[in-house]
């Protein structure tokens, strides 16, 4: 005999209705993953349990992104077949899109704070924790970088704090070797006068008396024995000025 045609109504035993809601899940599950492989379709699927609790199925794209193509499409299809006076409707429904998308933002910035954890599955915990551990290696990669890029800055600053400071050093040395010279030229004794040679004598001058005891004795006794030649001699010894005047 064959399977007979099951009625489609709600389960009122609630243990037979979780039974059957995994189950169906499962294979639901399944049949979404068989169609993205064999079709190599984009396939989205979200089930709510009674409870609440959220169970989701998306192919190698996220669910956002798949989610924002829907209703991209779908904002686009019904701006094309709305008329023109229903543009306030379609402002309103992307207001709403908005809005959910702020909901759906918040919801994750409390996942990635640890909050609202509970209706989360192995599978979305798995995903938040890899999200937290990518945003933690670009978190440290960039606090590296800074802090290298900060020490190299340093680096720079000492180096050149370094050439100003020797070069304050070579000035200070300068100044004070400068002092030194200067209260080293204080100290010198002062210059000695210099001593004129003795002016030159002029010709015909008295020089040939201090010849020496011999010429005056010679020149004694020319006097003694001819007084012509004593005139001579005199006249030889004395300057032409006082010739001259003895002549006059």
């Amino acid at each position: 005999m064959g399977r007979g045609r099951v009625q489609l109504k709600r389960i009122e035993n609630k243990i037979s209705r979780q039974v059957t809601f995994s189950k169906r899940r499962t294979g639901l599950l399944k049949k979404a993953h068989e169609i993205s492989v064999l079709c190599d379709a984009d396939v989205a699927l979200i089930v709510f349990s009674t409870k609440g609790k959220l169970f989701e199925y998306a192919t190698h794209s996220s669910m956002e992104a798949i989610l924002e193509r829907y209703e991209r499409y779908s904002y686009a299809e019904k701006l094309l077949t709305a008329p023109e006076t229903e543009t306030q409707g379609s402002w309103t429904l992307e207001s709403s899109k908005l809005r959910a998308k702020i909901e759906v933002l918040e919801k994750n910035i409390k996942h990635y704070v640890g909050e609202d954890l509970e209706p989360l599955s192995l599978r979305e915990l798995q995903s938040v924790e890899q999200q937290i551990e990518t945003a933690l290696k670009r978190i440290r990669t960039r606090k590296n970088q800074v802090m290298h890029e900060s020490i190299s800055n340093l680096h720079k600053k000492e180096r050149a704090l370094q050439e100003q400071n020797n070069t304050l050093s070579k000035k200070l040395k300068e100044n004070d070797k400068n002092i030194e010279e200067r209260n080293a030229g204080l100290l010198l004794p002062p210059p000695q006068p210099q001593l004129l040679p003795p002016p030159p004598q002029p010709p015909h001058s008295l020089a040939p008396l201090v010849i020496g005891s011999g010429s005056f004795q010679g020149a004694a006794a020319i006097r003694e024995d001819d007084p012509a030649q004593t005139h001579t001699m005199s006249a030889t010894m004395m300057p032409a000025w006082l010739l001259r005047h003895m002549n006059q």
